[in-house]
């Protein structure tokens, strides 16, 4: 299969790599570009713990003097890849959550006191659980620096547009909810939405794949779990049902 990757770089080069590994094709078109200019200062004194709800916030600490600082503390992950870059980074405690900042609150309310001090959630621009909210309700103290940016893709490299276009793409990887919205309107903007009608849309979870309703009735392959590893499961699935 042929599938067009819409993560922002350097994540869509890996995902480009796995696919190509597995015996398909990739058409790399980040949506999504990630920018760490005018991200706020990180300041971590009294925090008793941090977290990081993508590998992004731990790519902007890592060029923060904060670093060594915050690889003392524990670091709540929302998921494996997180886990790993933190690791990768120098942290010795990391908690694994479970692939959503939902489920990371249980985690973190479950083993933290919020008597014991701050926690600070390193944030991007655009966040789609309200972490801190919940926290406080918890009794927590949150600070939530906004770290770093993702800027939105204003239109198709023309390359894409001919591939839809001429029903060259054999499906969509689709990893956030946002990037599917960038998705469909460029669709739109591009007048492609015939084109992409019977295309498989694999989303990594319902809430990705909902943010494709302006396109109509477009094919939604869903994830069991929000994880990578479940998306190219179904992309495998997919193509094996096309071959069979």
């Amino acid at each position: 299969m042929r599938l067009l990757v819409t993560r922002p770089e350097p994540d869509a080069l890996k995902l480009s790599a796995l696919l190509e590994e597995a015996g398909h094709e990739a058409a790399v078109e980040p949506l999504l570009s990630l920018s760490f200019k005018g991200g706020e200062a990180i300041d971590i004194e009294g925090a008793q713990a941090l977290i990081a709800t993508s590998r992004n916030a731990l790519r902007a600490l890592k060029a923060s003097p904060a670093l060594a600082l915050a690889r003392q503390l524990p670091l709540f992950a929302v998921g494996k890849a997180t886990a790993a870059e933190a690791r990768a980074l120098g942290f010795g405690l990391v908690v694994t959550g479970a692939g959503t900042a939902a489920e990371l609150v249980a985690h973190i309310v479950s083993a933290l006191d919020p008597a014991a001090g701050l926690v600070v959630h390193l944030a991007g621009d655009t966040l789609a659980t309200d972490l801190a909210g919940e926290l406080e309700t918890h009794g927590f103290r949150v600070a939530q620096p906004v770290v770093y940016r993702m800027l939105p893709a204003t239109t198709f490299a023309d390359r894409t547009v001919e591939e839809l276009a001429k029903r060259e793409i054999d499906g969509v990887i689709l990893m956030s909810p946002r990037t599917a919205a960038i998705y469909a309107t460029l669709v739109r903007k591009h007048g492609l939405t015939s084109a992409v009608r019977s295309l498989p849309h694999f989303c990594l979870s319902a809430a990705v794949a909902r943010r494709l309703q302006p396109l109509g009735a477009v094919p939604t392959r869903i994830a069991e779990a929000p994880r990578l590893q479940e998306v190219l499961a179904l992309v495998d699935a997919s193509a094996a049902q096309s071959d069979s």
